[in-house]
């Protein structure tokens, strides 16, 4: 067989017409190697039946019993609930809201099912919600499978047994061993990597004899072969898009620091010692004729926007144009203020973009843009069709993970002229553990700022039940009373049933009615720009005692004089953000408090995230536990076209294979970059040209 077998077309497979090959390219795949390497996400254990008594809440599981009873029930939707037991003195409810006649015609009293799903509580005790089943007939035993289920991501159109049928007849015309590898002999010595073709054979259809154990926690050496692959394709992916955006030139800005000088004066502190180290890298950066690419990771309160602001003053003395990018309203409108309070006095125009600018206003930050205004704050309207730059030398991202690699390029597009490109400068208040930043940012260079100003005082978290509530309202009364103020942050802004969280117009009126002698302020997401920018500065400007709010108010809100924080139902909350809203506190002189409301019982993974909550302030650490507890996927956010949305890697896990990945990719590139190529290729398709970089 050729070594470019794979490439294919799907076509050459039998069954493969013009409907299945568009449902196959809605899941990007187009060739025949597309089909050996789509992996299974995760795998079904049906090779054992599991007593209703021994099902465990949080596990899927196979389970066999007889139906007891049937209930059709409509209160709020149809539902039918399927209560069957199987002789070990326990009971399990299958629960249905889906379901037409014949199905519950199927479902009577007396059948015998076989179901597979996830166990849960239920208000009768365990239950299954809309489960696998199959109705079973005589009363000879039916046989379970032999080895684990795949299941793979699917699409609308194709199911787990159309896709699974393909690719077992894909994999019979699967090459041998030397025409699929990719990574050269010499390179794979001593890393003691498995068989690829045996990987993928193993991990598609597992043997009987398989450690079931070692499949489903990812670590089997058939899955660490492929894993490595993977994450070897993502980190050349990246450097290729470094060296890509690298043979680009950019205008050196070379300014005569006049406007930098003036504004450090100005300022009532002096720069700390790593925001000093951190400026000094992006100046360095910025006097050359090569795009920069750095992320500047800082925990809350350590100061990145008055690093950012001396960037920008960097580009406008050359001549040049800055321009911030933050993910919301409410974040971009906190740095237009701040900008402005800044660059105001030295004479520098600092212009407002947004979605919510319309009609007149638009027209005229438009035209401030194209007619050179210094300085330009907005969200993703930035990246709109009109908006065009007259001379872009610098592009500021706030709050990367929020944002994919197409988004960033969007914005450094706007300022391309030929070959050239403005440089890029990327913030993150989420502390990024090393290894996970090894591999998701692997095209930039990175800067920790990692100390915060004096005067900043560290903030006392505890954790306390929803049954300690008046506690928490008197504490509040108390502080407020002393003139100090507080946040109260709600995870919902409706009352719902389905979950039991308070909701902020609810506990707005309930705080409103106990603590009649304060006046309380309410902020969510739903009110109008306007009406969300005038309270916020009610609260700033000490009008407004306590702000009850939903997690509008997790980044960008700066309100000094703020000491006491409480968050409800904070075990719904993960670990990042509970960290980013309690760095709402703490921004002053005062010692400050968090307060973690939470409603028992609690699970093993709310317990572990509030207890680190508790024990430490320090971003960095809870980065990595979040990182661990978590998973990189949820951690950095789905948007990262093209990356950390692994198939079979997982950073945590495999993150004894990085070093290995960073020496096989840099040999790869240095020496066969055709290889690495095809490997990216492989493993991410087109995705990774990023618009072309």
């Amino acid at each position: 067989m050729l070594p470019d077998a794979g490439l294919h077309s799907l076509t050459d497979l039998p069954g493969v017409g013009p409907s299945l090959r568009e449902c196959l390219a809605r899941l990007g795949m187009t060739v025949l190697q597309d089909l050996w390497f789509h992996l299974p996400l995760r795998y079904e254990d049906r090779t054992r039946l599991v007593p209703i008594a021994d099902l465990i809440v949080g596990d899927a599981a196979q389970v066999e019993g007889v139906i007891d009873a049937v209930e059709r029930g409509f209160r709020g939707r149809p539902q039918l609930r399927v209560a069957i037991s199987d002789g070990s003195q326990a009971t399990l409810v299958l629960r249905f809201f889906h379901f037409n006649g014949a199905q519950a015609q199927q479902l009577k009293t007396g059948a015998r099912l076989r179901c597979y799903g996830d166990v849960r509580h239920g208000q009768h005790g365990l239950e299954m919600v809309h489960p696998q089943y199959q109705r079973l007939t005589g009363d000879d035993p039916t046989a379970v499978e032999e080895t684990l289920t795949p299941v793979y991501p699917t699409t609308e159109g194709l199911g787990q047994k159309r896709i699974g049928t393909l690719i077992q007849l894909a994999l019979q015309r699967l090459p041998d061993d030397e025409q699929l590898e990719l990574i050269p002999r010499e390179l794979r010595a001593g890393l003691r990597l498995a068989s690829l073709r045996k990987a993928l054979l193993f991990v598609h259809r597992p043997p009987p004899d398989a450690d079931v154990t070692q499949l489903l926690a990812g670590v089997h050496p058939a899955q660490q072969r492929l894993a490595f692959e993977e994450l070897l394709s993502h980190h050349l992916s990246l450097k290729q898009l470094r060296n890509a955006v690298r043979r680009h030139a950019a205008p050196a800005l070379c300014g005569s620091g006049v406007l930098r000088s003036r504004l450090l004066h100005a300022l009532p502190y002096a720069l700390t010692a790593a925001q000093a180290r951190v400026g000094a890298e992006i100046d360095t950066d910025l006097q050359t004729a090569q795009p920069m690419l750095r992320l500047v990771q800082g925990d809350v309160g350590s100061g990145k926007t008055i690093v950012a602001a001396l960037a920008a003053l960097a580009a406008v003395e050359a001549g040049h144009q800055a321009a911030l990018m933050a993910p919301t309203e409410l974040l971009a409108e906190q740095h237009l203020r701040t900008l402005r309070g800044w660059l105001d006095p030295l004479g520098i125009e600092v212009v407002w973009l947004a979605g919510k600018v319309q009609g007149r206003a638009r027209k005229a930050a438009l035209e401030a843009v194209a007619g050179g205004a210094g300085v330009v704050v907005g969200t993703h309207a930035l990246m709109q069709e009109g908006v065009v730059f007259r001379a872009l030398g610098l592009a500021i991202i706030d709050e990367q993970h929020r944002f994919g690699v197409h988004q960033r390029l969007a914005l450094r597009d706007k300022g391309r002229e030929g070959e050239r490109c403005p440089h890029q400068l990327v913030l993150t208040a989420t502390p990024i553990p090393r290894t996970l930043a090894m591999t998701a940012y692997a095209d930039l260079d990175v800067s920790v700022i990692d100390e915060l100003p004096p005067g900043r005082t560290p903030v006392t978290t505890v954790v306390v039940s929803n049954a300690r509530r008046a506690e928490m309202i008197a504490r509040i009364r108390a502080a407020c009373l002393e003139g100090r103020q507080a946040y109260w942050v709600c995870t919902l802004i409706e009352e719902t049933e389905l979950l039991q969280a308070q909701a902020a117009e609810v506990t707005h009126v309930e705080l409103s009615a106990v603590l009649p002698e304060l006046k309380i302020g309410l902020v969510h997401g739903r009110l109008k720009p306007k009406e969300k920018s005038a309270i916020m500065d009610a609260f700033k400007a000490g009008e407004i005692a306590v702000l009850v709010a939903t997690t509008v108010i997790e980044v960008g809100v700066d309100v000094p004089n703020a000491s006491v924080m409480v968050i409800e139902n904070a075990e719904r909350l993960g670990l990042a953000q509970l960290h980013q809203l309690r760095g709402r506190v703490g921004r002053g002189s005062v010692a400050s408090s968090c307060a973690l409301l939470y409603q028992p019982p609690l699970s093993q993974l709310a317990k572990a995230r509030l207890n680190v909550m508790r024990e430490t302030n320090d971003g960095f650490r809870i980065a990595e536990k979040d990182l661990e507890l978590r998973g990189p996927g949820e951690m950095l956010g789905t948007r990262q076209t093209g990356r950390l949305e692994f198939r079979i890697a997982d950073i945590q896990r495999d993150a004894a294979l990085l070093p290995s990945v960073q020496r096989v990719g840099e040999a790869l590139l240095d020496g066969y970059p055709e290889l690495a190529e095809r490997i990216v290729v492989r493993w991410i398709g087109a995705s990774a040209r990023y618009a072309g970089a």
